[in-house]
């Protein structure tokens, strides 16, 4: 009951974030971000995440972006989630979804989530802005996960002892659920902060197209 209530708060903050992941707007080379969890409302018809040829056991996290990239013969997207995790086998639970892996993990996009518009004061039709589509599609837009960066959300007790005895793998990060729930959190400059380094571009020493 208390992870379901904490799940519940939780996805009420998240939906207040906007579209872009806080610190990562600007990300390198064409694309752009979607938010596609949590919607305005918990319904089915948002992004999962899945396996090649899995038709159960979908990943759905508390809150996802897609950064749709390549172009139409060629698509992907780049994920960042946030995960809150009430309990330490929650937690390994969840981390064992995102572990790195030789098998592809796809996003599924259903055509009721893509024909939706891109943000409340945006009307433009979510397929429009991947710049992928020519058309709405019939089927759902399935996609490899080309990179994925995952922040999860831990009680205070659990956190503190996952800092002092735990090397987390290079796309974790890590945060007090307190934080995550403040008012107006990802507007918080620490919290921005630490999104930022799961930028793809935090990997470079530096990037400048215009000077190769």
């Amino acid at each position: 009951m208390v992870q379901i209530g904490l799940d519940i708060r939780a996805r009420e903050r998240l939906r207040a974030w906007p579209n872009d992941p806080p610190g990562l707007e600007h990300e390198l080379g064409p694309g752009v971000w979607l938010k596609a969890r949590p919607g305005v409302t918990d319904d089915i018809n948002h992004p999962k995440l899945k396996l090649p040829g899995a038709d159960r056991l979908r990943t759905v996290p508390d809150a996802l972006w897609l950064r749709f990239g390549g172009h139409e013969r060629d698509p992907f997207v780049d994920i960042f989630v946030i995960e809150v995790c009430g309990s330490f086998t929650n937690l390994l639970d969840k981390r064992s979804r995102f572990a790195p892996s030789m098998h592809s993990l796809l996003a599924s996009c259903p055509v009721q989530w893509l024909q939706g518009p891109r943000a409340r004061d945006d009307d433009t039709q979510r397929w429009q802005c991947t710049r992928l589509l020519r058309e709405l599609p019939a089927q759902p837009m399935v996609l490899p996960v080309r990179d994925i960066r995952v922040m999860y959300a831990l009680p205070a007790k659990l956190y503190d002892g996952f800092v002092s005895s735990q090397a987390p793998h290079a796309h974790e990060f890590f945060i007090p659920t307190s934080a995550l729930l403040g008012p107006e959190s990802w507007q918080e400059p620490s919290i921005r902060a630490l999104i930022s380094r799961a930028s793809i571009r935090a990997n470079f020493w530096a990037y400048d197209i215009a000077a190769e």
